[in-house]
């Protein structure tokens, strides 16, 4: 049998919550082959992110060069970047070999308050990766950064997703899950725009929960659905995972098990 492939792009935790680790159990767990390009290493739990070591971005072209030369991605997830030279570095490989199926999680900000990208890169961020997107899945305090618009009301989300649109020309996912809504997203690829119901889970285990879900959109693109239906079915796995209200213990996130869900 010939297994789909997925690439993630992303910095490694410790944890195992979140980062590549979260990453390659998604991809595992929906059936996907995946592979790895490590951008950093963070000492990071649930709690915080502690220390961050940047890869050299000469290695980090060459694993990128190892994987594109061998098993070709049929998708790739882009998650933390934490320098310009690292953008620069992958947005250069990612044209090198054409790369389809870019899911974008633009990871500025750690859910526990952790900045992730230096203020430098972000316009670094936005000229390089994500014209090169299929997708791009800010939360809103990252689309307020991208957009320039704040962000208070579901019409101001509809707002930011056709400004960033209109900016860079990539499919926009606008995660409501910081109190706008009831965990309702935004979708608008330019031609249309849908909202995604969801329902917000009283589970405080929600360390990796973006990861996870532009992990799981990755892998359903490289499984052959469309756009919508790869969103529609990741945030449904997602949703899925924090209802199992699966816990290690001492506050670890239940993502950590993604795999139980669909067993």
């Amino acid at each position: 049998m010939l297994l789909k492939t997925a690439l993630s792009i992303a910095g490694s935790d410790s944890s195992g919550g979140a980062g590549i680790q979260a990453d390659l159990k998604t991809f595992s767990a929906l059936g996907v082959f995946g592979m790895t390009v490590i951008t950093a290493v963070t000492a990071q739990n649930t709690m915080g992110v502690f220390s961050v070591q940047d890869i050299d971005c000469e290695i980090v072209k060459k694993q990128i060069d190892a994987v594109f030369t061998d098993i070709r991605p049929d998708s790739v997830k882009i998650g933390m970047t934490s320098s310009a030279d690292l953008i620069f570095a992958i947005a250069e490989r990612l044209e090198f070999y054409r790369a389809s199926n870019i899911v974008l999680d633009p990871v500025m900000v750690s859910t526990s308050g952790s900045r992730l990208l230096n203020e430098n890169a972000v316009c670094v961020l936005e000229e390089k990766l994500f014209p090169l997107a299929s997708l791009i899945t800010p939360n809103i305090p990252e689309a307020e950064v991208i957009s320039g618009i704040k962000i208070e009301s579901a019409s101001e989300m509809e707002e930011s997703a056709r400004e960033i649109n209109r900016k860079y020309g990539c499919a926009v996912l606008l995660k409501g899950g910081h109190s706008i809504n009831d965990a309702n997203d935004c979708f608008f690829d330019g031609s249309k725009g849908l909202w995604l119901k969801g329902k917000r889970v009283n589970n405080p285990n929600t360390h990796g929960t973006g990861c996870t879900l532009s992990s799981a959109i990755a892998a359903n693109l490289a499984l052959g659905k469309s756009l919508y239906d790869s969103i529609k079915e990741a945030k449904s796995f997602v949703t899925g995972a924090l209802e199992s209200m699966l816990n290690l213990g001492q506050g670890s996130g239940p993502l950590n098990h993604m795999w139980k869900v669909q067993g």
